[in-house]
């Protein structure tokens, strides 16, 4: 069996002896046989090779008649939109066998919140309506999915999905019950979808202190605020117009507050330094950057915390175009902290593996359940992959190395 992805990698005895242990064990929390039995064809279909991951395609591809394919597609199409199971039991054991095989090779480094949309046509999949996702780069019919996945030095695993529901469905109670959205659900905003996955794998004693994200969710002082709460520190983008006081060598504010991009104007181009992060397909990545101490304005009676702005200035611009806030330790290098940061940028190439190899997005289902179910199915097909291709390779001193230098930083 192929997969085309990343490395081309072709399963012997042993990897196929692995893939059946592994499903027996995720089949372990879905009851029955014949879920364990529609679990298994479900996989194996979006394992395979075939372009479009829908049920009906699947089934057809498993069966040697017309008469099975119809039967193999009743029985999958009853598996993912009308049974009743524990999609966080599937999720979280795929995860852990996953990160077991991950961290045989390299540290844990962070995790990282994101978002992906579903493209859709029609207004009857749930949470679909026009909204803006960063998969197309604009404002379109899809629905979104709100992730969190774990990243070690050379590999990217999202592990949980929570998908987002408009207010617009929240509302509406025909459209509810068409789409079979659990009474006891409430309107929840992406970032408090955020906030409840990563609480999630907390309690779940998933491996990882750092919390990555985009401007989308690192704007929002709030959230930055209940993430370090929560007993994380963060690596977060942030929007150019934010604002904040920049500190002295006391940690003393210094002057009015100002937005992030007239600091950086104001330190001048000169003051950002050379810093490669990581080794590209095609050429080492390599920018601009200045990191300084700065405090962010918050609500009378509370204190503002000392963190660090970073700030990147890539050659060729004609002024810096990206803006983090981190509470990573003073202690750590600004090497260290732009590479930890940057992991974050790993999310998307994990999305396109995860769309174009393994049918994400091709689930044709309407329904809340559906959604959840095909979702969990992919999750675990790449875990079971991440996790081959991670033994595929020796552990990497490289790795170890960094993660000491982020204990000793700690």
């Amino acid at each position: 069996m192929w997969w085309n992805w990343r490395m081309a990698y072709q399963m012997d005895g042993e990897g196929e002896r692995r893939l059946e242990r592994y499903l027996d064990q995720i089949g372990g929390f879905l009851g029955n046989s014949h879920r364990r039995a529609s679990f298994a064809l479900y996989a194996m279909g979006l394992l395979g090779e075939s372009e479009r991951k829908s049920m009906e395609p699947l089934a057809a591809r498993t069966s040697t008649t017309p008469a099975h394919a119809s039967a193999a597609h009743q029985q999958l199409h009853h598996f993912i939109a009308n049974t009743s199971r524990s999609d966080h039991e599937v999720r979280l054991a795929a995860a852990r066998y996953a990160i077991a095989a991950m961290e045989e090779r390299d540290p844990m480094v962070a995790w990282v919140i994101d978002d992906t949309g579903f493209l859709k046509q029609g207004k009857h999949s749930v949470g679909v309506q026009r909204q803006y996702t960063g998969s197309a780069g604009k404002t379109t019919n899809c629905q979104v999915g709100v992730s969190l996945s774990v990243t070690t030095r050379t590999e990217h695993l999202p592990i949980n999905f929570a998908l987002f529901l408009p207010a617009s469905w929240m509302e509406d109670p025909e459209r509810r019950r068409m789409a079979k959205i659990p009474e006891e659900a409430t309107f929840k905003t992406k970032h408090d979808l955020a906030l409840e996955l990563i609480e999630q794998a907390a309690r779940d004693e998933i491996p990882g202190t750092i919390v990555l994200a985009d401007s989308f969710y690192g704007h929002s002082r709030p959230f930055r605020e209940t993430v370090h709460l929560l007993g994380f520190d963060y690596g977060m983008a942030i929007y150019s117009n934010d604002t904040m006081w920049v500190l002295d060598r006391r940690e003393h504010r210094r002057g009015e507050p100002r937005t992030a991009k007239e600091i950086a104007l104001d330190l001048g181009e000169k003051r950002f330094r050379r810093c490669t992060w990581r080794g590209g397909t095609k050429r080492k990545l390599v920018s601009r950057f200045a990191l300084l101490r700065v405090k962010v304005p918050v609500e009378e009676g509370l204190a503002a915390r000392a963190e660090w702005l970073l700030i990147e200035w890539p050659y060729g611009e004609k002024e810096p175009t990206h803006f983090f806030l981190t509470t990573l330790p003073r202690r750590m290098s600004k090497k260290q902290i732009v590479r930890l940061i940057k992991e974050r940028y790993r999310t998307e190439q994990a999305y396109e593996e995860l769309k174009g190899e393994l049918g994400l997005d091709h689930f044709e289902g309407r329904s809340f359940p559906g959604w959840h179910h095909h979702v969990s199915v992919a999750l675990c097909a790449y875990a079971f992959l991440v996790a081959e291709r991670s033994r595929a390779f020796p552990p990497s001193t490289r790795g170890q190395g960094q993660a000491r230098a982020l204990r000793r930083a700690a």
